[in-house]
């Protein structure tokens, strides 16, 4: 028993990725309100921003990781989402809805197969933001807002 009287875990049990995950929807709730740190810039801008911001974090772990193929898959799959991001600054925001429920898929895949290592706690926490704000820009368009001026 540890002091505060619950059992330690055992040596093969690994920890919980519910905080991970928790912290990904904290995250993603901030993202999601960010346009308005932003106030001079349109929503659709912002949002673009994060999503490529986003992408590249995979490169650094990459980079970590010190596999050349791992390398290059990710910083090429970082420009796909840069791309997408900024194709959604000026044409349909249903395309930013893509690019973070793609990102956040593209998170589960990582977490699943374990591509980059070391990442074991990033995935969950990413594909936790990538989701929620996915789902607020996809509610808002169907409420009607314009993300672009």
């Amino acid at each position: 028993m540890s002091a505060r009287g619950r059992s330690a875990p055992a040596s093969g049990d690994k920890p919980s990725l519910r905080p991970a995950i928790v912290w990904g929807v904290i995250v993603g709730v901030v993202q999601v309100a960010s346009p308005f740190a932003f106030w001079w810039l349109d929503a659709a801008t912002v949002y673009a921003l994060g999503l490529a911001a986003i992408a590249f974090v995979y490169i650094g772990f990459a980079v970590a990781d010190g596999r050349s193929k791992v390398i290059g898959i990710e910083a090429t799959v970082a420009m796909v989402f840069v791309v997408a991001a900024a194709i959604g600054i000026t044409g349909s925001a249903w395309l930013l809805v893509v690019g973070f429920a793609g990102h956040g898929l593209k998170d589960a895949w990582q977490h699943r197969t374990r591509f980059v290592l070391n990442t074991r706690w990033w995935p969950p926490f990413c594909a936790a933001v990538d989701w929620v704000v996915a789902v607020a820009i996809a509610i808002a368009i169907v409420a009607g807002a314009n993300l672009q001026r």
